[in-house]
């Protein structure tokens, strides 16, 4: 086994067993039937009901990792794709076959379920989980109606799947001249470096090239993100939310004062950006600078060409800090192909962790030997050990850690890895490119994803009131957002303005606000380890092993972060300034 390419038989060693374990999934599903309409008779009913739907669970884990994870390393594969079909149409099935349980849950008294978990020891292990349903109890439908929006969950996810076809496959953008003046074809994948370019023609023309595209197929793209809005803004109504963003932040565990003290401290303190935006048009030295020159590191003194092995052993050295075993894990991920490292024809681009429950988790990434793929690797190797340590401390249905902390132990990687280069790095220059890195790292993803955030609530809003929107609507409001966060000192080009078109997170409402807060909770997280801060590195790890056994505010809370305060953002982005200070 090529050790740069994943391992996929640790999950099955064969497709039979992968279809052989559907076929048992299905057995466990006809099991757990058995038990609909009982589960008030007694708590050995309910308490059984939940041990088979968590041995499902675990097979079911591993079942739909390997149809999506084989689809993914090839999109263009007959095989791969009737994998794909197979776990996503099953989703809908095991879905429907346990929807039965959380209303069944909601008709008992809670006297009575209260009753059942302090009178059976055994239940303790699905406490956390019973009492989740009964505090959302006004939100969970009948089971008629349950089982019918399940039914629909396919179709729903129809305009997500249409737009990864549309730009991820059919797209196909055409070719550019980089900077050794041959034609390359431009993609998804190679764009963000072709915009780090230092040759300023080959970063226009990529900008240029890219933004035709989604403007040629814009009235397209706005007919399947506007149905995604109106398919959450009524699925919000449906379960008795005040709006779709107080279903989205109760969902992620989190609260809408989390929301408004994200945008509320990033507002009020957006001239830090825009410090950050004139110091690099003074370090690029150019009357006028586009949103297409803010990503090239002006610093940056030669292309770098880190190979993967180099990578991988800064990473380890770096992250040391947390500790021997984490380190070791570490060193297994990199040995044992947990990582698809290298970009392949018909590949899923970006990068992403997937942790697999009873198995490694797996990591994909497209490496191209740039300091940001190091970062990139780090990012999501720290996803990787935090299902680690949550698949190996709770059960299944605890270990899935919420959404609202998914994104803090990947950032608290990077930043341990960027001060580790940058306090080792004996260059005045480049230890000075690498403080740019961080403090680009931070702004994309503070600002970047807080003027995100801003979009996406605007649009719901508007659609929730009825507001007809069109693709000329959409690209005003984003084009204005970009006007207040990059201020006077950089050019606002017109394509910009069709940027919101191409970001797939926007087809999961009220996802990106949390790679902020994120960043946020890291930049405190990683300041206190780095400072050594008795027991702090420890109290971390035990965080991440708590899975979703806490509510992510009060989890956060046991390293000392409140996502509900506006200072633990405005703390973060005077962090931010001092990162400026020390590179001027």
């Amino acid at each position: 086994m090529d050790k740069y390419n994943w391992n996929l038989k640790d999950i099955f060693e064969t497709q039979d067993d992968f279809y052989n374990a559907q076929m048992e999934i299905e057995q466990k599903l006809k099991k757990i039937q058995t038990y609909r309409g009982k589960l008030n008779e007694s708590s050995d009913m309910l308490y059984n009901c939940y041990r088979e739907y968590e041995t499902a669970l675990e097979l079911y884990e591993k079942f739909y990792a390997y149809g999506m994870l084989s689809y993914h390393l090839d999109m263009a594969n007959n095989e791969n794709i009737k994998l794909y079909k197979t776990v996503e149409s099953f989703r809908v099935e095991f879905e429907k076959f346990t929807s039965f349980i959380i209303p069944e849950i909601m008709k008992m008294e809670n006297e009575r379920i209260l009753e059942f978990i302090n009178n059976d020891s055994r239940l303790q292990r699905y406490k956390r989980k019973i009492e989740e349903i009964l505090e959302n109890k006004k939100h969970i439908l009948t089971e008629k109606e349950e089982e019918l929006l399940t039914n629909y969950s396919e179709i729903f996810g129809g305009m997500e799947n249409t737009f990864d076809i549309l730009t991820n496959i059919e797209f196909k953008f055409g070719k550019i001249k980089d900077s050794k003046d041959e034609e390359v074809e431009l993609n998804d994948a190679n764009y963000t470096y072709y915009l780090k370019d230092k040759d300023r023609r080959v970063r226009k023309d990529a900008f240029s090239l890219m933004y035709k595209k989604y403007s040629e197929f814009l009235h397209t793209i706005t007919e399947l993100y506007i149905n995604k809005v109106k398919e959450d803004t009524i699925t919000s109504k449906i379960r008795e939310y005040s709006s779709s963003l107080e279903k989205a932040v109760i969902n992620d565990d989190a609260t809408q004062k989390v929301y408004a003290s994200l945008v509320e401290a990033v507002n009020k303190n957006i001239h830090i950006n825009h410090n950050f935006m004139s110091l690099k048009k003074k370090l690029l030295n150019i009357d006028e600078m586009h949103l297409y020159d803010i990503y090239v590191n002006p610093i940056e003194i030669e292309e770098d060409n880190i190979s993967y092995e180099e990578a991988s052993a800064q990473i380890v050295d770096a992250l040391s800090i947390l500790g021997e075993e984490y380190a070791d894990k570490l060193k297994e991920a990199f040995n044992n192909n947990w990582i698809d490292v290298f970009s392949k024809e018909n590949k899923m681009g970006g990068a992403y962790n997937m942790g697999v429950y009873g198995c490694h988790p797996y990591v994909l990434t497209n490496f191209m030997n740039k300091k940001r793929d190091v970062s990139t690797i780090a990012h999501e190797l720290g996803h990787a050990m935090h299902s680690y340590y949550s698949n190996s401390n709770q059960n299944v249905i605890d270990a899935d850690y919420t959404i609202m902390v998914a994104e803090i132990a990947s950032t608290v990687n990077e930043i341990l890895l960027a001060r580790y280069q940058i306090n080792r790095e004996k260059d005045k220059i480049k230890r000075n490119e690498l403080i740019y890195e961080l403090l680009e790292m931070f702004r994309a993803t503070l600002f970047r994803q807080t003027m995100f955030a801003e979009f996406e609530r605007e649009v719901h809003n508007k659609v929730e009131h009825n507001e007809m929107l069109t693709a000329e609507d959409l690209n005003q409001i984003y084009y204005e957002l970009n006007k207040k966060y990059f201020g006077n000192d950089v050019v606002i080009d017109t394509e910009i303005q069709y940027e919101w078109a191409r970001i797939p997170h926007f087809y999961r409402p009220f996802y990106v606000y949390k790679y902020a807060t994120g960043i946020s909770a890291a930049v405190i997280i990683a300041k206190n380890i780095l400072e050594h801060k008795e027991g702090y590195a420890e109290k971390y790890i035990e965080m991440l092993k708590k899975g979703c056994t806490k509510k992510s505010v009060e989890l956060l809370k046991m390293v000392d972060v409140d996502l509900e305060d506006v200072s633990t953002y405005e703390n973060a982005i005077l962090w931010m300034q001092d990162l400026i200070n020390e590179l001027k």
